[in-house]
């Protein structure tokens, strides 16, 4: 089966719905199937140099990016040309109301391809500047509901996102719920202490984690609140921020400054060093202000850490308050920090969470993810 990949970021940028297109393209190219990626040459702040390569058995065709409109939207054309030039058996695109949604369902009606969307959960306009905002509107009720009209299946990763799909166009009898994964090394044990030694991190303290884009829409700021506080009454915990700076990190590398229990690092890409990043911590925080259903949350899961977050989109579908964590609304610094302390206090907690969290992981295995999407694919070439 020769399959397109239609996406805005991809590898090295760092990008969720880029993330699932590798996870799941990787495992499909293994089973022999010819798998394409078609995005941007943007990695979010500068051009990718690379246009054209092959990594992991996916072709990356990386196409000019015209420009970025309102912080969120890449324009690349390109991708109508290479799409209508070459056949493939199977289009794919990924995040609804993008440019590239509407030019990957075009062709694939013209040409008489099934095209598949995955939504990614997009559909908040908080922390957009007005004129996003205004783009949002006329996006909504023109092109996606166009888009959503021209194509065959709709892939939906959280029941949350059922009544949105078909506020803007799209039919039920179209929808599929797939969710995100995890990769399984997550469940393997790799070195637990190393990442607390390679920080110079004693044993007996704990790690407050936070994994992800140093993006407002993230909560970064609130954290750093809560820890603060956190931090004026006790010292017996860490927290460190892993991720790639989109506009927040000035904050913690100023926060980190004034006290050496908050570390800030870049992104980590390995993934056995992400296990044992994990594995080397004691509680994940996801304080966002809108998720669609991240690859975080599972991953630290079945990694058994406890979680503290937001009850955002996707995220409550998948994280039961007190099963698997503590929620806490977007913006309370002071719960925020309440939970946090329990979830520090309370041992008997953390470790009544952490087993259910490694159970409840163990459905979301990216290779069972990519078999149902490979299903959804078979399904429309019957």
């Amino acid at each position: 089966m020769k399959i397109a990949f239609v996406t805005a970021f991809y590898r090295p940028a760092v990008d969720g719905p880029g993330n699932v297109i590798w996870e799941i393209g990787q495992r499909l190219a293994k089973q022999g199937h010819d798998v394409h990626v078609f995005c941007s040459d943007s990695d979010k702040k500068n051009t990718i140099k690379e246009k054209e390569a092959v990594e992991d058995g996916i072709k990356i065709h990386r196409l000019n990016n015209w420009f970025i409109a309102a912080n969120f939207a890449t324009f690349f054309p390109s991708v109508l040309k290479r799409l209508w030039k070459e056949d493939f058996d199977i289009i794919h695109s990924h995040v609804s109301g993008h440019s590239y949604h509407f030019f990957s369902a075009l062709i694939s009606r013209l040409k008489k391809v099934p095209h598949v969307h995955t939504t990614h959960c997009c559909w908040t306009t908080g922390f957009r500047s007005r004129f996003a905002r205004l783009l949002v509107w006329l996006d909504y009720r023109t092109v996606l509901p166009l888009s959503f009209h021209w194509s065959d299946k709709i892939i939906a990763i959280t029941p949350w996102e059922l009544n949105q799909i078909t506020k803007w166009g799209g039919k039920k009898d179209k929808i599929i719920v797939i969710p995100n994964g995890m990769d399984s090394i997550l469940f393997k044990k790799v070195a637990p202490n190393k990442f607390k030694k390679d920080l110079g991190i004693p044993k007996d303290k704990k790690v407050v984690l936070f994994f992800g884009r140093k993006n407002p829409v993230k909560g970064v700021s609130n954290l750093l609140k809560a820890e603060q506080e956190i931090l004026k009454e006790r010292e017996d915990c860490y927290f460190v921020f892993v991720g790639p700076d989109e506009g927040e990190e000035h904050l913690i590398e100023s926060a980190a400054k004034t006290n050496n229990k908050i570390i800030n690092l870049g992104p980590i890409y390995d993934k056995t060093k992400i296990a044992e990043m994990y594995q080397g911590s004691d509680i994940y925080v996801l304080p966002s202000y809108r998720e669609g259903l991240p690859l975080t949350l599972f991953e630290a899961m079945a990694s058994g850490l406890p979680i503290v977050a937001t009850p955002v989109n996707g995220v409550p579908y998948e994280m039961k308050d007190p099963d698997n964590g503590l929620l806490v609304q977007y913006g309370d610094v002071k719960a925020l920090k309440d939970a946090i302390v329990k979830l520090l206090d309370d041992d008997g907690l953390r470790q009544k969470i952490s087993a259910n969290n490694i159970e409840h992981a163990k459905k979301y295995d990216w290779d069972i993810i990519a078999e149902k999407t490979l299903g959804v694919y078979e399904s429309l070439l019957k």
